[in-house]
């Protein structure tokens, strides 16, 4: 890689791992924070600390990621460090600035749903980009393992008894309001990492591949990979058609292959991204002039 394209691709970073901290603060200074409602992680514990103590957010937000940027650095990367670090230190910034703006809306339910949105637009930013503000992932990534859980599993326990420790500090309702921004936000941080155009693999069995090969080619616009394996029951070898689509064009692809085979069997599957080859690119023959 040439170093102007090193300089970019930092450049690029630096930009949306600011923008991601803008919008985090945003959603809690302005959101949730005003209403005591939390989010999960360490954001939601330093939430608590601030109000039980009464000292700034910022402090809470940076001294207690200081353990997990410790684990990341030897366990993930300087490089990750390095993002988390600076993501960690704008949010706190932010965070302070606009702690004296008053809250945008006293309506829980818009401010759980709302603020779980921009929280989550953010917080996937910073996350796309190659950082993060929830040290708690760092130890799912080491402990989860030992444990025989998935990371996922293992931040939704420790998220599950932050916010029921809320329910203490702020009462029942909030908590349960500081739910549905969690599962808001966690929704968007998904949508934010995947994409809109979100891409689905395909796997197609049938006794007229050739047939749906070609149809998926010139209907559809999309490439058709075709290789060979043999049958667990009937020990017969069968061809495999595989192929890559978005997520809008999934139903288009099954009418293409059940119009061509009935009884075709096939598999569909979430890609999680997509490089190369022409999938970005425009088909062989232009989609508009082949689709119906």
């Amino acid at each position: 890689m040439t170093k102007s394209k090193q300089i970019f691709r930092l450049t690029k970073s630096l930009v949306f791992l600011t923008l991601g901290s803008i919008i985090t603060a945003v959603g809690l200074e302005l959101f949730l924070i005003p209403n005591k409602l939390i989010d999960g992680g360490i954001i939601g514990i330093s939430i608590l600390a601030s109000y039980l103590t009464n000292h700034p957010l910022a402090y809470y937000i940076i001294g207690l990621n200081i353990p997990f940027l410790i684990l990341g650095y030897f366990h993930i990367g300087k490089t990750f460090t390095l993002s988390t670090l600076y993501s960690v230190c704008l949010l706190s910034y932010f965070t302070t600035q606009l702690h004296p703006v008053p809250a945008f809306t006293k309506d829980l339910l818009l401010v759980a749903v709302f603020g779980g949105i921009i929280i989550g637009a953010g917080v996937g930013l910073i996350l796309r980009y190659g950082g993060s503000l929830d040290g708690t992932e760092i130890v799912a990534l080491i402990i989860g393992p030992k444990l025989a859980s998935s990371v996922g599993e293992v931040v939704m326990a420790f998220n599950v008894f932050i916010l029921g420790i809320a329910g203490f500090v702020f009462g029942w309702e909030n908590a349960m309001y500081s739910m549905i921004a969690y599962f808001v936000a966690y929704k968007v941080i998904d949508l934010v990492l995947s994409g809109l155009e979100e891409s689905k693999s395909v796997m197609i069995m049938s006794e007229k591949s050739g047939e749906i090969s070609e149809a998926i080619l010139h209907r559809l616009g999309r490439g058709v990979t075709h290789f060979y394996a043999k049958g667990g029951y009937s020990e017969e070898d069968k061809e495999v058609l595989y192929c890559v689509v978005t997520r809008l064009e999934v139903s288009k692809l099954k009418s293409i292959v059940f119009d061509s085979d009935p009884n075709a069997f096939m598999t569909i599957e979430v890609v999680q991204d997509v490089h190369g080859g022409r999938f970005n690119k425009k088909a062989i023959h232009d989609y508009s002039a082949v689709r119906e």
